[in-house]
């Protein structure tokens, strides 16, 4: 089964303030595994980038106005994704920018199949942090890299986060590579898989104890 790890970074929140995508990104799995496809672009959003999201991605005006216009590249990118299942962080920010993009260019919504990753941590976390720092921080996966928001590595850190948020079974265990960015992965043809997340002292103790305590009602 195919799917699309999706991220875009925009010129501000709020579509109906006209605010536009600045990049697209995404990274295609067969099978929860980095088939080596991506789709990755800069676009020009013909305005402005706010303060607020300035501060976020760094994409200056400047550079932007050198990039394709989305209706450039929307051929290509519907081409991508279709009829494939899309993971996205926060579907509904991601999803109401693109489609708004779409439509003018007066092409239809997104009709893909969508598993929202935002969705899956709250479901499986209830009352933790689901930001995906606070995921990649959860499940050991090394972000020290995303300084700013870049919609490629965001992809990158989300296919990590998304398959120990399903808890797949790893096709492969290769513990010499397991610190591997999964460009590495794709360039060195290396599995792709979650890491072996080992218990503290603290939490061997406490599950110490709760055995030992429920032996006692249990048996005596």
């Amino acid at each position: 089964m195919k799917e699309i790890v999706l991220d875009t970074e925009t010129t501000g929140i709020s579509i109906k303030e006209g605010h536009r995508i600045v990049e697209i990104a995404c990274i295609e799995l067969d099978n929860q595994i980095p088939t080596g496809r991506k789709f990755n672009y800069c676009i020009n959003p013909q305005r402005k980038v706010s303060e607020k999201a300035f501060k976020v991605h760094g994409y200056t005006d400047e550079f932007l106005l050198t990039q394709k216009k989305f209706v450039e590249i929307k051929d290509e990118f519907l081409s991508f994704i279709k009829d494939k299942t899309l993971i996205i962080h926060n579907s509904e920010f991601d999803l109401g920018h693109l489609n708004n993009e779409l439509a003018i260019c007066k092409e239809d919504h997104i009709s893909n199949n969508v598993i929202d990753t935002l969705t899956l941590a709250r479901d499986k976390f209830p009352g933790s942090q689901v930001s995906l720092d606070a995921l990649c921080k959860r499940f050991r996966i090394d972000n020290t890299k995303r300084t700013k928001h870049n919609a490629l590595l965001d992809c990158s850190l989300l296919a990590k986060v998304y398959i120990n948020l399903i808890d797949q079974k790893e096709p492969s265990l290769n513990l010499e590579n397991q610190n591997d960015s999964i460009d590495n992965s794709i360039n060195n043809k290396i599995p792709y898989y979650k890491k072996i997340i080992q218990p503290s002292k603290e939490e061997i103790k406490k599950h110490r104890e709760y055995i030992k305590t429920n032996l006692k009602k249990n048996f005596f």
